[in-house]
């Protein structure tokens, strides 16, 4: 995670932007005392609402926690994609 205030964003504004998304870097500009914005890279957005629509769904978690717990156990078995 970065930190940065909004001055010294501004400066270098490419910079911070490419360690977003070339690195998964997690960027926080600080605006005054409790303020801020958090800045992440298209995928990282992407992933998280993807995540969240998967989590919202009790049906899908339930699924999701299962099949984790199959894997843990060594239940699982693997396929080889047809290209």
């Amino acid at each position: 995670m970065i930190t940065t205030t909004i001055s010294d964003f501004r400066k270098d504004i490419k910079d911070y932007l490419n360690k977003v998304t070339e690195n998964f870097e997690t960027l926080i500009i600080n605006r005054g005392k409790n303020s801020g914005v958090v800045v992440i890279s298209l995928e990282e957005y992407n992933s998280l609402m993807t995540t969240q629509h998967e989590m919202s769904s009790s049906k899908n978690k339930a699924r999701l926690d299962a099949a984790i717990e199959k894997f843990k156990k060594g239940d699982s078995f693997s396929k080889n994609l047809v290209d």
